[in-house]
């Protein structure tokens, strides 16, 4: 028995007419009362009575029909079920994000990518890099939003979106009261990094940009997460450096400062395991270069709009 058998029998029990029935199958009726045949031949039951001028369901029929009905429904939905996830529209994803693209566009895609595709679970873990890195490898996460360096050549790493470091410092530091600030400016300044041995790319990073400014910065304090980071600058306990996004988090008694020129810049990039062939993944990817594409243009316009020119003119 084929489907092919239950969308013959289905239009002949919808028809009661072999000739109407083979004319919306488009075949030829004798094959198709063949077919018929061959299926009752198979059940060992009759399933129509054929009478010269009419065609009758026996009630072995009326229940075969509601069965076959059923399982035509059924192998169509599998079939959109199927392309469906081909094309990344349902299934699940877990996603690892650094703390520090929490804030600001990432949220942006995910809300993006919710609203456009429901039927799709994606679950959220913020981690580091590092973490991010065993998480792939033991197939814990299908992708990761990281910054470099991370460390394993074998993970497929495509850039997203590139933004300017900002200083974070006290609201009421004497430096807040500027525009803006040359890196050099925070030489004297205890710094608020986290730990090397949680966060070494990020840390071996600022230490990186300070030295080529002419300084080594000095760690005033160490701090587990960026909460904590920042609960410590609004202290005044020490400055540190973030992407330009976090800039979002607008905790109170916090300033932020662009840097520059040349101001340093970091990289959001996508970590996937080599070899994947992850639909969802390509689906999320594609709505994340589409969010962060349009949020850069954004900001493009706005700098270079007049009124902007003129609140960052030192």
């Amino acid at each position: 028995m084929e489907l092919r058998h239950l969308r013959y029998f289905v239009a002949v029990a919808e028809e009661l007419h072999f000739g109407r029935a083979a004319a919306r199958l488009g075949i030829a009726q004798p094959p198709l009362s063949q077919q018929i045949r061959q299926l009752e031949d198979e059940l060992g039951a009759e399933l129509l009575v054929r009478a010269r001028r009419r065609v009758a369901l026996t009630e072995a029929g009326r229940v075969f029909l509601a069965e076959a009905r059923g399982i035509l429904q059924r192998a169509a939905a599998a079939v959109t079920a199927a392309r469906r996830a081909a094309r990344g529209e349902t299934g699940s994803l877990a996603v690892g994000v650094v703390a520090s693209a929490t804030y600001g566009l990432v949220p942006r895609v995910f809300r993006t990518f919710r609203a456009r595709h429901p039927d799709v679970a994606v679950s959220l873990a913020v981690m580091s890099t590092g973490a991010q890195v065993a998480a792939l490898r033991a197939g814990q996460i299908q992708l990761g939003l990281a910054r470099p360096p991370f460390g394993d050549e074998t993970l497929v790493a495509d850039a997203l979106v590139e933004e300017p470091v900002v200083a974070a410092l006290a609201a009421d530091h004497a430096l807040a009261a500027r525009r803006a600030l040359r890196l050099r400016a925070l030489a004297a300044e205890p710094f608020v990094l986290f730990p090397r041995d949680r966060r070494p790319g990020w840390y071996d990073f600022v230490l990186g940009v300070c030295r080529g400014a002419g300084f080594q910065p000095v760690v005033g304090q160490e701090a587990p997460d960026l909460a904590t980071a920042m609960a410590l600058v609004a202290a005044g306990l020490g400055v540190t450096l973030v992407p330009a996004s976090v800039r979002d988090l607008r905790r109170e008694g916090v300033a932020y400062r662009p840097l520059g020129p040349p101001a340093p810049r970091t990289t959001l990039l996508a970590l996937r395991r080599p070899g994947d062939a992850l639909p969802v993944v390509d689906r999320f990817l594609a709505v994340a270069r589409e969010v962060l594409r349009g949020a850069g243009a954004r900001r493009r316009a706005t700098a270079a709009s007049p009124h902007a020119r003129s609140r960052s003119r030192p």
